[in-house]
């Protein structure tokens, strides 16, 4: 077991074993002589009317707001309940935004009385930001199915929120793509990292996870690849019962502030077996983060594998129950590390274990701050700058 304090450090290795290795329709018929036409039958004194399904709720309504782009209109369904955004509009060429086409056949899924996938075939998709939003009929997630390769926007000005995509308030999701497909590309480079808060310090002005993950639980999300997001890659906030595997997250060493997985406010979450390299934490674990399981993880390059930052702000909650083993962490900055804001805002995290973890040309296989500050600008204990 582990204490950890933003004051006090209690014990730190006695359960963190770690080997370090240095190492480098049909066509009409042919139609006949045109005949009188039978008189027409007298109309129903009340005909019925037409069905008119329910509007969906406003308040669930998905971002970006639908007058961005034409509603497309309705499509069939197959029989076993495939929503596929291709019968509601969305082109796969790469240059058509998708967004309302993506969010009309999201909303056809969720309210299905059956189960239901949501389907993106394969080719290229340009998506704006978006929400997938429940709770869905029988408060049960369609599945989400992923063959095709997304692209995100590339200016930070039609992004009006802190994610690109997101799935909200849902229960009983997966999220599956494929070893040659599913794929999320946040195009990062055109704009972002360019932003002169991210060259002047180590910190952007403007983060934007790829995928987020917010009051979601019992879900599963694996085989997708995601790459060049404009700040973290996957996140999790307020959410529970989540297993993230099979994931490969990419993004230049150099790139600001990309970490691969974010944790925070969440519990009973496990990642493993994936390969992620960026160009900030691997893993990072934030406030409120409960039984948090990372194991055969391939980390590298980018900042490895962290606990944080934490302190930043009042009233966070503790860190509790943190199981690494198992991982490799190659050609990074970092190797384990905790790091905690300076101040006076105290916080705990303990009960920790970090085991078996391979490390080859790491600079630092153990570090622990107190004083994390990317800016440089921080008080400090005394109230200096």
């Amino acid at each position: 077991m582990m204490a950890f304090s933003l004051r006090n450090i209690v014990a730190f290795l006695a359960l963190f074993h770690a080997s370090i290795v240095v190492a480098t329709l049909p066509s009409c018929q042919t139609c006949g002589s045109p005949e009188p036409s039978p008189p027409a039958p007298e109309p129903e004194a009340f005909p019925p009317e037409p069905e008119v399904p329910e509007p969906y709720p406003p308040e669930l309504a998905p971002y970006p707001e639908p007058d961005q782009s034409p509603e497309p209109s309705e499509a069939p369904i197959d029989d076993d309940g495939v929503f596929d955004v291709t019968n509601y509009g969305a082109v796969a060429d790469g240059g058509t935004e998708c967004s309302s086409a993506f969010s009309a056949a999201w909303h056809a899924a969720c309210d299905y009385p059956g189960n239901s996938t949501f389907y993106i075939p394969e080719g290229t998709f340009l998506v704006g930001p978006i929400s997938f939003r429940g709770p869905c009929y029988n408060d049960r997630s369609p599945n989400v199915e992923i063959r095709g390769t997304l692209f995100a926007l590339s200016s930070l000005s039609s992004f009006k929120s802190s994610y690109w995509i997101s799935f909200k308030n849902l229960q009983g999701l997966t999220l599956i793509g494929g070893p040659e497909y599913g794929k999320l590309d946040g195009q990062g480079a055109v704009e972002a990292w360019k932003e002169p808060s991210c060259e002047k310090s180590a910190r952007c002005k403007k983060l934007i996870t790829s995928i987020d993950f917010i009051n979601v639980s019992h879900a599963t999300i694996s085989n997708i690849t995601l790459s060049n997001s404009k700040g973290f890659h996957l996140g999790l906030h307020g959410s529970k019962n989540i297993k993230i595997y099979n994931v490969k997250i990419i993004a230049p060493e150099d790139s600001p502030n990309t970490d691969g997985i974010h944790v925070s406010n969440s519990s009973n979450i496990s990642i493993f077996s994936s390969t992620i390299g960026v160009g900030d934490d691997c893993v990072s674990i934030g406030p409120g983060s409960k039984n948090v399981s990372v194991s055969n993880i391939r980390c590298g390059p980018g900042h490895g594998i962290s606990v944080g930052s934490l302190g930043k702000y009042k009233n966070e909650k503790d860190v509790v129950g943190i199981n690494v083993r198992n991982c490799t962490i190659n050609g990074t900055e970092n190797g384990i590390r905790m790091k905690t804001w300076p101040g006076d805002r105290p916080s705990n995290a303990y009960n920790m274990t970090f085991e078996d973890i391979v490390m080859v040309n790491v600079s630092n296989p153990i570090i622990i701050d107190q004083e994390y500050c990317p800016s440089h600008k921080c008080k400090t204990f005394n109230g200096e700058a």
